[in-house]
């Protein structure tokens, strides 16, 4: 809780923690209005494939035109101000930058700017989740082999779950579940970018000011992004996903400690350990009362009868038993907070949670009916959602990550709900990303899998 003081300390020696981003959307735009506040964090790049929207970006979240009007990096640094660019390279050249903050959401060209930020020496912020859960075990791996720092985005759900998980850990309690809240029906599931405005509530008006872009927001009402976020705090944690996908059982605050504990206690959980999500509507779509569809939340049991009566002295909220509680926070504030993780990572050398290991992965699963020929067009869009399952499951279906689901032609027919395996599709390009995968694999193969083997 001293990240600011250590920053201030850090400033007053005329060395502030200098930063870069890549991808000026929506998180970016997020991250931008914050940066400017901060003393002692200097913004010295941004790089997006639009240098005008980039720009634009700046300018809708408060910045002066003068404060991003830097040539290059070094004038960047040397100035204070900020140098936009459409050259990723450019950015990551500049040895005075400690951290660069991936926000592009697209896995493949994720998983090539982390590689290339290790390359140079840079701690990696992902806020891309997608590529994450697709390689975020080796991507960690390889950062720690160079002494660097790779962090999930603190305000993105994710890290914020991870810091629930922690807090029951160094508490001494028994960790039992870790999830978040979501605004989801069943039939969202097949939901597309036709669709989703009127399913997610926003009015045309909305999408237009903000440039909401519909197949983002259609992966999170269709669950695949709830699938990529619970696998990728799976692998940050040690938790498994359920056998066969998230369940998404309706509960509101009052509620978490009693669903989310194992079914022979009474709960809606196959075993203990298990991430998943809150549902904030009933299946027939009524709202859930006191919801936490903003939030993430952990459910834990008390070792004792001491401290079960401690849980009930002190107001936690329980289930019927006093033996389960919970612990929630009700909001994200996504690219608002993620400063956190940029100066924990620099400052003190720690991720704001990060992947060790290969427990739970985020699988493409057929929307539809589709014939020989059809294209996949990934997260968010008309083919497929994700699934969150067990990664020896995944394994040993040799399941395609969903990351990998996008502008690939089907060479077998797939039935509706079907898992779509490596052997479905053709894999034409990407093959560096491919190979990468493929060697996490590898290296992170379940013990549970190797032994089914």
């Amino acid at each position: 809780m001293n990240l600011s003081s250590l920053l201030l300390e850090r400033a007053a020696l005329g060395r502030p923690v200098r930063v870069g981003l890549i991808g000026a959307g929506k998180f970016g735009s997020m991250i931008l209005s914050q940066a400017q506040r901060i003393d002692g964090l200097h913004m010295v790049a941004i790089t997006d494939l639009s240098v005008s929207s980039a720009r634009e970006s700046c300018g809708r979240v408060g910045w002066p035109e003068e404060l991003y009007s830097a040539r290059s990096a070094g004038e960047a640094v040397t100035s204070g101000k900020t140098f936009i660019t459409d050259d990723v390279h450019a950015m990551l050249s500049c040895p005075e930058i400690d951290c660069v903050i991936e926000a592009t959401g697209h896995p493949l060209a994720g998983t090539r700017h982390a590689l290339a930020c290790i390359e140079y020496g840079k701690h990696v912020v992902m806020v891309n989740v997608e590529a994450d859960v697709m390689v975020g075990p080796i991507l960690a791996a390889k950062a720690r082999e160079k002494g660097l720092i790779y962090s999930m985005a603190y305000g993105d759900q994710p890290a914020l779950i991870c810091e629930l998980v922690d807090w029951v850990r160094a508490c001494g309690f028994e960790l039992t579940a870790a999830g978040k809240g979501m605004n989801f029906e069943p039939r969202y599931r097949y939901s597309t970018p036709d669709t989703v405005w009127g399913l997610f509530g926003w009015s045309e008006e909305d999408v237009a000011r903000d440039k909401l872009n519909p197949k983002l927001y259609n992966s999170f009402t269709d669950g695949t992004k709830a699938a990529i976020e619970m696998a990728a705090v799976a692998n940050g944690t040690g938790l498994d996903c359920p056998e066969n996908g998230l369940a998404f059982p309706p509960a509101g605050l009052h509620d978490l400690a009693r669903v989310f504990r194992p079914r022979s206690d009474g709960g809606r959980l196959d075993s203990p350990g298990l991430v998943d999500i809150a549902a904030s509507q009933e299946p027939d779509g009524r709202e859930v009362a006191n919801n936490i569809r903003y939030g993430v939340f952990v459910t834990f049991k008390a070792h004792s009868e001491y401290a079960r009566n401690c849980f009930r002295q002190y107001g936690l909220l329980t289930d019927p038993s006093g033996w389960y509680a919970s612990m929630w926070r009700p909001f994200h504030l996504i690219g608002l907070e993620a400063s956190i993780s940029v100066l924990s990572a620099v400052l003190r050398g720690e991720p704001t949670g990060s992947s060790k290991e290969f427990r739970g992965d985020a699988v493409a699963t057929a929307k539809k009916d589709m014939q020989v020929g059809e294209m996949l067009d990934g997260e968010g869009g008309y083919a497929v959602w994700a699934n969150a399952i067990p990664a020896r499951r995944s394994l040993a279906l040799r399941a395609l990550p969903i990351g990998l689901a996008h502008h690939v032609r089907l060479k077998r027919a797939i039935r509706k709900d079907q898992i779509v395996s490596y052997d479905d599709v053709d894999l034409v390009d990407d093959d560096d990303v491919v190979a990468l995968r493929r060697e996490m694999e590898d290296r992170f193969r379940p013990q549970s899998a190797v032994a089914a083997e």
